[in-house]
């Protein structure tokens, strides 16, 4: 969902730091019970979440949680990233690095709902068990 710097307001700022704080806390719920099973299949899964940037009003500034797979020797097989706010300054809809006059401040939030990501992260993790499965004869 697309919010213009107007919008910003402390509301805003909550639901943000919220649903960052509930991310972190949903991704270590998921990928612990994943562990032993890639751990089994000699592959492993990594959960992180990171941010880029001091305040989330500020263009430059973004936040996501990522899951990533590789193998034993620490490859990388797949990722999957799910982005929660991102800040950039644009004009005429492009995003540009510095202050032009008539640029906006705009941020983007994450559309979909917790139970939505949760069953998104799953379903990466479960579809990496199967594709290790069927890769191996």
């Amino acid at each position: 969902m697309k919010y213009t710097q107007k919008e910003f307001n402390a509301e805003l700022m909550d639901h943000i730091e919220n649903t960052e704080l509930a991310l972190i806390d949903l991704i270590e719920s998921l990928t612990n019970p994943y562990k032993a099973i890639f751990e089994k299949k000699k592959i492993n899964v990594e959960a992180e979440f990171y941010k880029e940037g001091n305040h989330p009003f500020e263009p430059g500034y973004r936040s996501a949680i990522s899951v990533g797979i590789s193998d034993a020797s620490g490859e990388l097989i797949d990722i999957h990233t799910v982005t929660i706010w991102e800040c950039e300054r644009s004009l005429l809809g492009m995003p540009i690095s510095i202050n032009i006059p008539g640029s906006r401040i705009i941020g983007d939030f994450l559309d979909e709902s917790m139970e939505e990501i949760q069953a998104e992260l799953t379903e990466f993790m479960k579809d990496q068990v199967e594709d290790e499965n069927e890769a191996k004869p």
